[in-house]
């Protein structure tokens, strides 16, 4: 029956056993170091004797000595084995430790700036060993093939192997000053909004549904004399009364209890975006990583959370 053992790992077993057989002097003494058997350990020399093609140790019933080619492989192999060991030993120390580096990508605006910004600011004071690195680089990041360890981002996902947890929803609204409304006129259909200034970012099709009738959807292409894809320009030039914009309710919250926005439609309504957490699917993630997860999902803002 065929075993499909790893010749590599095979060869690196025999080369333990050679390094602990030379620096002991002994083979029982070996074989007490890594909980062998004395015949097992002559077992493992003889097989790598052979695929080297050549004697290491020359050995009778009451000695045993190193040969010149042994020497210059005994020598090298014990520097490269407490190379390896000291390398476990770090990964080991990485993975349990409290302590090491982050790397965050996070959608920008008022979402990663203030609610994953401060959820950050609260777990670096209380882990001052970690260093995170926020990223708000708004490109899409394949986690596969990129330096982060966790991503933020707005939006249905795509089928990933990446793990996908749901922070919460987003609620996004249509807004517009008071002054705007007064000057040209309140749309009350989404079709509307094409006679009106949309102050618009990286979506210039806007969809909308019934509040009375969830089976209606409306889709519309609009435009106007501001595009940018940063909320709070957006935002500013709303409150100019330059257009009616298109945000999350984050932003525009305080000016509406403000009276400085109001809500355009009465009967329409954006749909929810859900905002998601992404990481690897990774049994063995650093204790640093799952601490920084639950401190973010932990820390999803009530007005964010979703029913489940």
């Amino acid at each position: 029956m065929s075993t499909n053992r790893d010749p590599l790992i095979d060869n690196l077993h025999d080369i333990r056993a050679f390094v602990a057989i030379a620096g002991s002097g002994s083979f029982s003494k070996a074989a007490d170091k890594l909980g062998a058997s004395r015949a097992h350990m002559s077992r493992q020399l003889s097989q790598l004797e052979s695929r080297l093609g050549v004697q290491l140790i020359i050995r009778t019933t009451r000695s045993q000595r190193l040969t010149t080619a042994g020497e210059a492989f005994f020598t090298r192999c014990q520097a490269a084995l407490m190379q390896i060991d000291d390398a476990i030993s770090l990964a080991s120390d990485d993975a349990d430790q409290m302590k090491g580096s982050i790397a965050v990508n996070c959608v920008g605006g008022i979402i990663g700036e203030s609610l994953i910004g401060d959820a950050i600011h609260q777990f670096c004071a209380a882990h001052r060993d970690i260093h995170v690195e926020l990223d708000f680089s708004s490109e899409r990041v394949d986690l596969i093939q990129s330096r982060f360890d966790l991503v933020v981002r707005m939006g249905a996902l795509p089928d990933s192997l990446l793990i996908g947890r749901e922070m919460g929803n987003i609620n996004i609204g249509t807004y517009a000053s008071p002054q705007y409304l007064a000057q040209n006129g309140r749309p009350n259909h989404p079709h509307d909004l094409q006679q009106h200034d949309c102050l618009t970012g990286s979506v210039t099709k806007w969809k909308y549904v019934n509040i009375q009738d969830a089976q209606q959807h409306i889709e519309v292409d609009v435009g106007g004399n501001l595009q940018c894809k940063n909320g709070h320009v957006l935002l500013n030039a709303a409150l100019r009364g330059n257009g009616i914009c298109r945000l999350p309710d984050l932003y525009c919250t305080e000016a509406v209890a403000e009276g400085k926005l109001e809500a355009v439609f009465m009967d329409w309504k954006v749909d929810n975006v859900p905002l998601y957490l992404l990481y690897h699917k990774d049994r063995h993630q650093p204790a640093r990583l799952k601490a920084l997860i639950s401190h973010l999902m932990a820390g999803i803002p009530p007005q964010l959370r979703t029913a489940n």
